[in-house]
């Protein structure tokens, strides 16, 4: 069985550091990772490519030959993608042993994991080939500045939840560029009835049922929490990895395989 992490998000939330930052920090600990780009229109790299999409088809190419923009041409280089998952991407997965850990670094148009069915068709696949996947959905700290921003973030994040049907774990990305924390963690352990009456006082009247029901989507049924990220402290890095770790199972299997040669005391 393998594993792998789908690193989503919105464009500029730090998806391509935290790959970096966690291929590093695995290096450091002497653990195997490897990092693949889905990305078509990346250009540099802080990590080791495992396997790159532009081996298969680049959004330069795509909109020189076929005059589209950047947003039209990326469509079209993830539908491509998704048409050549049985060729191209079942022949890179090959190369890789049943129990090796994938990240794969995506894009960051937002429609790509909350409505198009690319990156669902990608992890159905995935685990086809016997992967354990988790969503791992990044979103800037800094945008996290007042009630109406962080209840956006909240419906992105579940909107990729629901879309990509997968275990999920939502990060605060560059928690290192954050001033006042404070006003951070008031909406990492949020109080309902503050929210809704923030969210209130921001809104006009009309809306004050549709603020409701939103507070109480993030409140009751815990749809949705946020796991702090500051990639200035090793231990931040691997309280992160070992929540997704869960997520996947990764490791109890090779208790098991332990357990399983140990060789037997001698009567």
């Amino acid at each position: 069985m393998g594993y792998a992490q789908l690193v989503i998000g919105p464009a500029g939330s730090g998806k391509s550091t935290y790959c970096s930052s966690l291929h590093q920090h695995c290096k450091t600990v002497g653990r195997t990772m490897h990092v693949v780009n889905l990305d078509p229109a990346a250009e540099h790299f802080d990590y080791p490519v495992a396997m790159d999409i532009r081996e298969l088809v680049s959004l330069d190419d795509v909109m020189e030959e076929l005059g589209l923009g950047p947003n039209g041409g990326l469509l079209y280089c993830m539908e491509h993608l998704e048409e050549n998952l049985d060729d191209w991407l079942t022949e890179e997965l090959d190369n890789y042993m049943d129990d090796d850990y994938l990240v794969f670094d995506c894009p960051g148009q937002i429609e790509l994991f909350s409505h198009v069915p690319v990156l669902k068709n990608f992890v159905e696949h995935l685990r086809r080939k016997n992967f354990n996947v988790c969503a791992v959905y990044l979103l800037d700290s800094q945008f996290m500045t007042d009630i109406t921003k962080f209840i956006s973030g909240c419906m992105a994040s579940l909107s990729a939840m629901v879309q990509l049907e997968l275990p999920h774990i939502n990060i605060l990305s560059k928690m290192d560029l954050v001033t006042n924390k404070k006003d951070i963690e008031d909406f990492l352990n949020p109080e309902p009835r503050v929210l809704l009456s923030e969210l209130n006082q921001r809104m006009a009247p009309q809306f004050s049922k549709l603020n409701k029901a939103l507070i109480e989507l993030v409140d009751e049924y815990n749809m949705v929490s946020f796991v702090p990220l500051d990639l200035r402290k090793e231990s931040s890095i691997r309280y992160v990895l070992a929540q997704i770790d869960i997520c996947i199972q990764y490791g109890e299997d090779a208790d098991v395989k332990i357990k399983d040669i140990d060789p037997e005391d001698d009567d």
